[in-house]
């Protein structure tokens, strides 16, 4: 029974199976707001900017701006960027979805897909069950120190780079003025 891991749904099917790879991890010690913010960053990014920008974060060179859970974080100059004030650069976050991005990777990869062109199509992180620990009080009382683990799913997809316009648009004529039509009448008559 160990021996067989289980197969898990993911929370978005892709839009085209043979084009995508899969990888998640479940239960990492990482702060789970941290990599919430962290992976809404590198959402719709291209894979290797992606992995690029997570290196940056580790070396303090870029930030991760925090959006939702932002109460009590710092300002940082860094976040205008991202048009936010502020900012952090959670390293162990950053860590963890390096390996994971490397896991796709290493999937698409397996699966004949082209590396350079994978994009960071979903990206979901959840709320793993805690883990306990204690702390002790004043009065010798005893508290809960609890860690917020988490789980994440990642699926890169194979996207071209230029998008081909329909040639239909260029096709169809603009619309005429009034003016112009009338004009065009005047000229036939003749």
């Amino acid at each position: 029974e160990k021996g067989h891991p289980i197969m898990t749904r993911y929370s978005l099917d892709p839009e085209n199976a043979t084009k995508s790879a899969k990888a998640r991890g479940s239960h990492l010690r990482t702060h789970f707001k941290n990599m919430r913010e962290t992976a809404q960053a590198i959402k719709r990014m291209h894979l290797r900017r992606a992995v690029t920008y997570l290196k940056n974060v580790k070396e303090h060179k870029e930030c991760i701006p925090f959006r939702r859970f932002c109460g009590g974080v710092g300002r940082c100059s860094q976040a205008k960027q991202f048009k936010q004030t502020q900012g952090r650069w959670p390293e162990k976050s950053a860590e963890f979805l390096l390996q994971l991005l490397k896991n796709a990777e290493s999937n698409a990869e397996y699966k004949g897909l082209d590396t350079d062109h994978l994009v960071v199509e979903h990206i979901q992180v959840n709320r793993a069950p805690k883990m306990r620990r204690r702390t002790y009080r004043a009065h010798g009382r005893i508290n809960p120190y609890m860690s917020s683990p988490c789980h994440i799913e990642v699926i890169l997809a194979e996207r071209e780079q230029a998008i081909a316009r329909p040639e239909e648009e260029d096709k169809k004529s603009k619309k005429i003025s009034q003016k112009k039509l009338k004009k065009q009448k005047m000229q036939y008559r003749e």
